[in-house]
């Protein structure tokens, strides 16, 4: 068995946070997949000890460990997010004052995982390994990590229309990989407008939805204690993701509807960055189990995502795959296409899209029967692991090809220099034997003898 192992190709996933603890859609995806790849690749993780991205203490305590198969090397954060710090530096940004590398360079830092370790990581490894996947573009690592193993990166962006995207370091960073590895055909097209990428390799890839064993909707009801309809939101409740503008509609549309919404409750699942109302006809039961999540998704009337910025969205995906629609945020172009192209859900741009859409998700039968219809065979046919690790696949032997024929054409270069020099040599050797004038004429010999004198 470790020979076999040993006869893989190894590849690199390298990412800000990985770990069963971290709540995050592009941490969790990134495990998936690189747990999916080791069936096929020795895979070994980059990361850091940091468990929270809001201050990325050093949390882990060991430097290496073994996670679903998968061996996990940890490098420490140098320093804990300063908020404050963080918050100066990019308002500066934001208002159109943060100029230059160097100023960008102040808001990696601040950021965070500043964890120049890692880096030097990277340095010492890139011969070790055949494919460096580089997952998330906004963080330390991939912005200053790609560039160090470019000629085996390729990047995961997992990026939607943001101001960041302007940043020089950013445009940097778009230029460097050796190939591209998308969530949606939405994020393909706009990186492609952005960056002009179009001749660089790349696949679309998406993520795979695999379901418990057992999903059971009345377990959830029964521990939480939820008797009528609820809507859930599952994620990080943050003002990022939109949830202060979930909180102020959801307060609009119980004061608006009153009959309609009778009984109803927001469910929220996920860890609360921002204050939660505390009113009767919201429960938010903070980060839960796998198990959980399942089951309250199978019991939920819809679910809502009101984020302007995904890439992605495995928890649509998710719901989609249980039968149970979606209401979203139509000011993002990625779940727009998900609506779209299912058929599963509705989506809204303003509070008054937002009631028209509630209200129809939970009167119209008939819709309503149409959407829960659709909504499971839209992820079968399009988000399978089997399709999207071999699209990855591709792209990492490509790597290895293109490498492989660069380094022919080196080497034939290399030997084409010593052909000619060893040529070079051979008739110099000739010369110097037979003196310095060796091979001319005999008339121009005797015509440098003329001028000679």
């Amino acid at each position: 068995m470790t020979e076999q192992k040993n006869n893989k190709k190894k590849i690199c996933f390298v990412i800000q946070r990985y770990g069963r603890e971290v709540n995050g859609g592009a941490e969790t995806y990134c495990r998936e997949l690189a747990e999916k790849m080791a069936e096929a690749y020795q895979v070994t993780v980059f990361t850091t000890k940091a468990v929270d991205y809001m201050s990325w203490y050093n949390t882990y305590p060991a430097d290496t460990e073994e996670i679903g198969g998968i061996t996990v090397r940890r490098f420490p954060v140098e320093h804990p997010r300063r908020q404050a710090v963080f918050d100066a530096i990019n308002g500066r940004f934001l208002n159109g004052a943060l100029h230059g590398h160097t100023g960008e360079d102040s808001w990696f830092e601040a950021q965070g995982p500043y964890c120049p370790a890692l880096l030097d990581a990277l340095r010492a490894a890139k011969d070790e390994y055949d494919a460096f996947v580089m997952c998330t573009y906004l963080y330390y690592q991939t912005v200053y990590g790609t560039a160090i193993v470019k000629e085996k990166a390729i990047l995961v962006p997992m990026c939607h229309d943001e101001p960041f995207l302007a940043m020089g370091r950013i445009q940097e960073l778009f230029s460097q990989p050796a190939a591209f590895f998308f969530l949606t055909e939405a994020e393909q097209r706009l990186v492609q407008a952005r960056f002009h990428t179009e001749g660089v390799p790349a696949a679309v890839g998406g993520a795979g939805v695999d379901l418990p064993a057992t999903v059971d909707a009345a377990r959830f009801r029964k521990k939480y204690g939820l008797t009528g309809e609820y809507i859930l939101y599952a994620g990080r409740i943050d003002e990022g993701k939109g949830c202060d503008e979930m909180f102020r509609f959801w307060q609009a549309y119980r004061a608006r509807n009153p009959a309609a919404t009778a009984g109803l409750t927001l469910v929220l699942m996920g860890k609360a960055v921002i204050p939660v109302p505390q009113q009767a006809d919201i429960c938010s039961l903070g980060f839960v189990s796998e198990e959980d999540k399942f089951d309250g998704m199978a019991g939920a009337r819809f679910l809502l995502l009101p984020s302007r910025f995904e890439s992605l969205s495995i928890v649509v995906l998710e719901s989609m795959r249980l039968g149970v629609p979606v209401l979203v945020n139509g000011n993002c172009e990625v779940l727009r296409d998900h609506c779209r192209q299912s058929g599963a859900g509705l989506y809204y741009q303003n509070y008054r899209e937002f009631e028209a859409a509630a209200n129809r998700l939970l009167a119209d039968a008939a819709l309503y029967a149409a959407l829960c219809k659709n909504a499971p065979r839209y992820v079968e046919q399009r988000f399978q692991w089997g399709v999207i690790t071999q699209r990855l696949a591709g792209l990492i032997e490509n790597l290895g090809n293109a490498q492989n024929a660069q380094n022919a054409q080196n080497a034939e270069h290399i030997e084409n220099i010593e052909n000619i020099e060893n040529i070079e040599n051979i008739e110099n050797s000739e010369n110097l034997k037979k003196g310095p004038d060796a091979g001319a004429p005999e008339s121009e010999t005797r015509q440098k003898g003329v001028d000679a004198q």
